[in-house]
């Protein structure tokens, strides 16, 4: 396995695997890897002659009291994870190299953004789009493999990789998660084990909601007051949002349908999570 740190070492590289012929696999991550990431980079294995994966912390995403500074990292155990699941190339940009002096270039899909986690955190996903373009004109990838936990992030780069014409096939990959349904997260780790036995009635939440559904309610707020019920009862106050929403467009749906997304986020004792099923 090759650790990569320069820009231009991983496009060099990329460029002589495109010359041999060689399909590239792209898992881009931020690090702290976790089971979730490690079925990413299997199936990304599945997918490519040369798989890639990336570790940075990316600052554009995060807002001014988000927690940049305090996010888990730890490069030693990625690299071992990473060693052990066949990864070939690990590129670790550092800031200043993603970000030089001067940079002024955002990139943004202007409607997307616009529900679920863009109303509560202004700016990430402008930071977010940006660096994923970034990583694709470094990493130069076939395919990039994104988990369907981040639904909204995945639909965003599923739309600008459509808007901007890049030649990369964008995989959704389901839901990976704890023992008890918590979904996979790098902020689990901020979690005690009481906290994520707290954390776990989110996904009974969600299921219960889908099965309101199969049962024939149709109504996005019956479903979803139904959710607010199971997790307040659990004790979780800071919900700020339960919705039912248009899969491609996110908009907020009255009427739920088959296949319609119900997401949500939470907070526990100051740590955000996110989640979501399909109906």
């Amino acid at each position: 396995m090759k650790v990569v740190n320069s820009i231009k070492e991983m496009q060099n590289l990329a460029n002589e695997a495109k010359k041999a012929g060689k399909k590239i696999s792209f898992v881009p991550t931020m690090g702290a890897l976790h089971k979730g990431h490690l079925e990413l980079i299997s199936e990304g294995r599945k997918r490519g002659d040369l798989l890639v994966v990336s570790i940075f912390v990316n600052p554009t995403q995060f807002g001014p009291n988000e927690d940049f500074n305090r996010y888990p990292r730890d490069i030693e155990g990625d690299l071992k994870k990473a060693r052990e699941t066949g990864v070939d190339v690990v590129f670790t940009p550092t800031i200043e190299e993603m970000y030089p002096e001067g940079f002024q270039t955002y990139v943004e899909v202007s409607k997307l953004q616009n529900h679920l986690c863009g109303i509560f955190r202004h700016g990430h996903f402008r930071g977010v789009a940006t660096v994923v373009l970034k990583l694709f004109n470094i990493v130069k990838p076939d395919v990039a493999i994104f988990g369907e936990k981040d639904y909204q992030q995945l639909k965003i780069i599923q739309r600008m990789v459509k808007d901007l014409n890049l030649e990369i096939e964008i995989v959704g990959f389901p839901v990976v998660r704890e023992e008890g349904g918590l979904a996979c997260s790098s902020r689990n780790s901020y979690l005690s084990h009481e906290d994520k036995e707290c954390a776990s009635t989110i996904y009974r939440a969600l299921q219960e909601m889908k099965i309101e559904f199969e049962r024939g309610q149709l109504s996005a707020r019956e479903i979803t007051e139904k959710g607010k019920r199971i997790l307040k009862r659990a004790g979780i106050e800071e919900i700020d949002y339960i919705e039912v929403c248009d899969p491609e467009t996110l908009e907020s749906k009255q009427r739920a349908t088959k296949g319609d997304i119900v997401a949500v986020a939470v907070r526990i004792k100051g740590v955000r999570l996110i989640d979501n099923i399909k109906l």
